[in-house]
């Protein structure tokens, strides 16, 4: 990952290897963090392109069902999964859309509709994605990145919804605590085989 967009303002706050912040004018709309992971590219990539298996790192992902799953079971750009998600006692479920799917290299999704028992609401909200590289002692650096797709919704507005949702916090807040989770456990699951 190229270090050269990270910004001096905003230092590390992680305890992981890298952690990038992109400030925008009025709200942060990426959060990012790696961990460097005892185990082969690929695998680390067959893993996090599957999305039946987010539920068993992330703290929020239930699973996922895709939609229009591929003969050989492997991701590709334009397939579509439907998210089960919960946040305390709050459901819901996601409509996600394969943005990026570069087996070993880079794995992307976007969010293209949400809704609490079916994605009915449509409309930019996030969009994720795991990078994979080479790093120091034949080690993999995974990288997972969350982007605010609400461009247009008023920083104001976002601010309260977010408090709301997140029981306090800004969603980057809320999103650099679930990523570091995230890689906390996949690093776990990975290294434990």
């Amino acid at each position: 990952m190229d270090c050269a967009f990270a910004d001096a303002r905003y230092p590390p706050r992680s305890t992981h290897h890298y952690c990038r912040e992109m400030p925008t004018a009025k709200r942060l709309m990426q959060v990012s963090d790696s961990i460097d992971i005892a185990a082969d590219p690929d695998r680390l990539y067959e893993m996090v392109s599957d999305p039946t298996r987010m539920g068993e790192w992330s703290p929020e992902n239930l699973g996922a069902t895709v939609l229009n799953p591929a003969p050989d079971g492997a991701a590709f750009v334009g397939m579509v999964f439907d998210g089960r998600n919960k946040r305390g006692s709050v459901n819901w479920v996601t409509r996600c859309t394969v943005t990026a799917a570069e087996p070993g290299a880079h794995f992307a999704f976007r969010v293209d509709a949400i809704g609490p028992k079916t994605p009915r609401l449509k409309g930019a909200n996030a969009s994720w994605e795991y990078r994979f590289a080479p790093a120091e002692g034949g080690r993999t650096r995974v990288t997972e990145t969350w982007f605010d797709d609400r461009i247009k919704w008023p920083d104001s507005v976002a601010a309260i919804f977010d408090r709301v949702v997140t029981r306090g916090m800004t969603f980057p807040e809320f999103q650099r605590k679930n990523i570091a989770k995230t890689l906390e456990a996949l690093r776990a699951a990975a290294e434990s085989r």
